[in-house]
């Protein structure tokens, strides 16, 4: 951070020398150039460039005075980014470092099947996704990522999941690649969920085929 302030204090300095040797008929004249590159890391090729593009369309001006809110509005508005960094490089050089989301599960809404990623934005399913768990239901996404969240700190592995049933109770069941469904409680905890998976790795239950763990601590079993 000290580093970064001590160059910016420098181009400054040299900026006014120059200007200080500069009469006042070639002031006049005097132009910053504007930005000339956009360079993007983080995101594959055709998502950086319909990026690229969606920022020429604003107004960027020169380096010294660029609308860095604008900018970030744009770069934020992404649904395929999580996290980044913007750096000047003088003289007209952009240089964006993107941190791209995770791609968590597919819903369907309006008709439409999207992708949720881990930062809570909705991506058109045109991408490889066909190992992404199914969301049957309308949960708010937040409500997803909270779920997952406590799938996460468990001992219960997202990776097995094949599809999510999101009732209006707001309770969720899950259905395994093995088609063992499991009935899940309202108030869902890591100690509840990890009492559960318990259950599932007994070998003497290896040929359940729906767990119904609802009521607190009681579980009934259906072959």
């Amino acid at each position: 951070m000290h580093q970064r302030k001590s160059k910016k204090i420098l181009v400054y300095f040299f900026l006014l020398l120059a200007l200080g040797s500069i009469n006042n008929t070639s002031i006049n004249n005097f132009k910053f150039e504007k930005i000339q590159n956009i360079n993007i890391s983080g995101l594959k090729n055709i998502n950086k460039q319909n990026l690229i593009l969606d920022l020429r369309d604003l107004d960027l001006g020169n380096i010294f005075f660029i609308k860095k809110n604008e900018i970030k509005e744009v770069i934020n508005s992404n649904s395929l980014v999580q996290n980044f960094q913007i750096f000047k490089k003088y003289p007209s050089t952009l240089e964006i470092n993107i941190q791209e989301t995770d791609f968590l599960a597919k819903m369907n809404q309006n008709g439409q099947t999207f992708i949720i990623g881990s930062n809570g934005k909705l991506s058109n399913n045109n991408f490889s996704s066909s190992d992404l768990p199914y969301i049957f239901g309308k949960p708010d996404i937040e409500v997803f990522l909270k779920f997952k969240k406590i799938i996460d700190t468990s001992k219960l592995s997202f990776e097995k999941i094949k599809y999510l049933y999101f009732f209006e109770a707001n309770r969720w069941d899950i259905e395994f690649e093995n088609n063992i469904i499991l009935k899940l409680p309202k108030n869902l905890t890591v100690k509840s969920l990890n009492d559960i998976i318990v259950f599932l790795d007994d070998k003497k239950f290896k040929k359940i085929k729906l767990i119904d763990a609802r009521i607190d601590n009681q579980i009934i079993v259906n072959d």
